[in-house]
């Protein structure tokens, strides 16, 4: 072999792996990304996983790929471990469909008019169809990067072939391969080579490529098909190693599928062998005939694990252990996925999830507040304190991920969905913050022994109560996008604005009557900022959720004006509330 054919390996190996990454892009783009959101729904049966997981990799043709994003999913929460080994499992089957596509390249024409079947002919139809959708085609752009995948990997495939073929002659080669009959030998070989490369299915079209030697026999090429299988969960256990404990077992079951499909089937293989002397062990091996026995070892692999997919979760949990919980309570934040960004339905699913739970830390956090200021403990607190750093940490992750997404090409409603998120983390942070100065305050007075008089704590009741409400009413309009809420919200935030304005009216009078001492009202006044503030941030939220949602309720957006909801129905709802908490219906703000 000479050093003009050791080039041209080298280029064919470059284009064949482009040509591979370049379709499998393509086909992501293309399917609108609902393969990734079909991956992330959760499976009801581990039938369902593995079916589901042959089909994603086969389209996207790597099965590190579909694993890689398992671990993000099940690392985010947003899929359970056990859910995620069918996937795993299907993954390993759906690799092999490359296989078959490489083995195209052996088609050629007898001579005469069945040239025009012959894979060169194709190759080219495609080529040509494949530049005019990527040159003149917005709209079949990415039809147009699947077809030139195809064409640079047949290519790739043709180049590689044509440097192996002087390899035939060559002695010293042929001796090497024979090595490789050592089934451990070959077992290591292929897991180092894939482990290298990160790639299954290159490995296995490098090893296709070969063939066109004709030194690759079964007993050389086997064992090196499944180091391959091994070598293919080195990029996943990569990806898993800043992920939790679910996330690592994800990908740690991806190595043991592999290893005890390995075990089983090709020591089955062998100790057959020793016994029956199989005949076709030295059978000359060509490019469709790795495909038929990578697939085949694949899908044995799998109908052999399938009864034991049970076992297999304990065996991965009894070599994984869970982390000891920490002495010091703390809350869980969700994680949001960096591998998620090149797939916004899905980064945009994660991000949603994380607000709502940052939704759910607000509430929290004012429930903990209010507990303090009924009856003041240290954990109540601590547990508003706890969620005041975990609502900062929201805002400041949300916030840096949401940032990295939008400067990527979304489509009108993943722009409108990142809009909506990134105005309403601060308002559900300011929140907490305010929940934290009413513990402060409750704390100060507990310390200071003061206790507010009857009149005060029946004001400062009535306004908790509608705090309350009116923080239930953003969180599950919210969650749920029931935009109907937003009356409700805006009249209730006139109520809560009104009944502080009279609470601190009632203060300044007990205060000239002597009911109160300037002691007990100290940090009154200040209080009742935190609590009016509270109910003008959800009203914000609201405010955001409208505006995002404009066109569908026909609200007019000029100059920067805010939206108007006013109306016969938010009089009678602020009249509603005002009898609900006591107050006078000409007391309130006007609206």
């Amino acid at each position: 072999m000479s050093i003009t054919n050791l080039f041209e390996l080298l280029c064919g190996m470059a284009m064949f792996m482009f040509g591979m990454a370049l379709m499998g892009d393509g086909l992501k783009k293309a399917a609108g990304n609902q393969l990734e959101k079909f991956l992330a729904k959760l499976t009801d049966t581990p039938l369902k996983g593995i079916l589901l997981g042959t089909g994603v990799t086969a389209v996207i043709q790597s099965s590190s790929a579909t694993s890689v994003m398992t671990v993000g999913f099940v690392n985010s929460g947003m899929m359970k471990f056990r859910q995620s080994i069918g996937i795993i499992l299907g993954s390993i089957v759906g690799t092999s469909v490359t296989g078959w596509i490489i083995a195209l390249s052996s088609i050629h024409g007898a001579g005469g008019w069945t040239d025009l079947l012959s894979t060169t002919t194709i190759t080219g139809v495609i080529a040509v169809i494949g530049l005019y959708c990527r040159s003149f085609s917005k709209r079949q752009k990415n039809l147009g990067d699947i077809l030139l995948g195809f064409v640079v990997l047949m290519v790739g495939i043709e180049t590689m072939s044509g440097a192996m073929a002087p390899l035939s002659e060559s002695k010293a080669f042929v001796e090497i391969l024979t090595m490789f009959s050592n089934p451990i030998l070959g077992i290591l070989a292929g897991t180092v080579f894939t482990a290298v490369l990160q790639s299954a299915s290159a490995a296995v079209g490098i090893l296709q490529a070969l063939t066109a030697t004709g030194a690759i026999d079964f007993d050389t090429a086997f064992p090196i098909l499944l180091g391959i299988s091994i070598g293919a969960a080195v990029p996943v256990l990569l990806s898993a190693l800043a992920a939790n404990t679910a996330g690592k077992r994800t990908a740690f079951v991806y190595l043991i599928a592999s290893v005890l499909g390995v075990i089983v089937c090709g020591g089955g293989l062998y100790i057959i062998n020793i016994f029956a002397d199989l005949p076709f062990m030295t059978k000359t091996m060509t490019s469709f005939s790795i495909a038929e026995v990578n697939t085949l070892f694949r899908v044995i692999n799998i109908i052999v694990l399938f009864p034991f997919i049970g076992l297999l979760e304990k065996l991965t949990c009894f070599l994984i252990k869970d982390r000891k919980r920490p002495e010091k309570k703390e809350l869980v934040q969700i994680q949001l996925e960096e591998r998620f960004l090149p797939y916004p339905s899905l980064a945009i699913s994660q991000s949603k999830n994380a607000v709502y739970d940052m939704a759910k830390t607000t509430v929290n956090s004012v429930k903990s507040c209010f507990s303090a200021l009924e009856d003041y403990k240290d954990e109540y607190l601590e547990e508003t304190s706890l969620c005041e750093q975990l609502a900062d940490r929201y805002e400041n992750d949300i916030g840096t991920y949401l940032m990295k997404l939008s400067r990527r090409e979304l489509n009108k409603w993943q722009n409108a969905d990142v809009f909506k998120y990134l105005h309403t983390l601060s308002d559900f942070e300011r929140i907490t913050d305010h929940a934290m100065s009413i513990a402060y305050i409750a704390k100060n007075n507990k310390e200071d022994n003061i206790v507010y008089s009857e009149k005060a704590g029946r004001d400062l009741g009535q306004i908790k109560n509608a705090v309350n409400e009116i923080l239930d009413l953003t969180v599950e309009a919210f969650m749920q996008e029931k935009w109907q809420a937003d009356d409700r919200v805006a009249a209730l935030n006139t109520v809560i604005r009104a009944l502080c304005n009279r609470a601190e009216m009632h203060h300044v009078r007990r205060l000239q009557a002597g009911e109160c001492t300037l002691r007990q009202g100290s940090d009154f006044g200040e209080l009742l900022t935190n609590l009016e503030r509270m109910a003008v941030h959800c009203g914000k939220i609201v405010m955001a959720m409208i505006e995002v949602n404009a066109d569908s309720y026909r609200i007019h957006i000029e100059n920067g004006d805010p939206i108007s909801i006013k109306g016969s129905d938010m009089e009678k709802t602020v009249r509603e509330y005002s009898l609900k908490y006591g107050l006078k219906t000409d007391s309130a703000v006007n609206i």
